[in-house]
């Protein structure tokens, strides 16, 4: 269940990602950067999510979103 969890949020959180650094990609890629986001944010902040429960999570898979996307865009395009 927490695998299924973490793609319907890596999903959301791609999108939301995407739109806030006004990224245009295919769909494809906003999940995929997403749900790698997702996977990286919820490694980092583990701990911060035993500490302050799910919201702590979805904020840190926020944030490993955001920075995936901005190294993206600085290294690779």
């Amino acid at each position: 269940m927490p695998l299924i969890w973490l793609l319907v949020v890596g999903v959301a959180v791609g999108f939301l990602a995407t739109r806030i650094l006004r990224v245009d990609l295919d769909t494809p890629s906003t999940i995929a950067l997403g749900v790698l986001g997702a996977l990286i944010g919820g490694l980092v902040l583990r701990g911060l999510v035993m500490m302050a429960g799910a919201g702590a999570g979805f904020v840190g898979a926020l944030a490993g979103a955001l920075l995936l996307i901005w190294a993206w865009k600085t290294w690779i395009k």
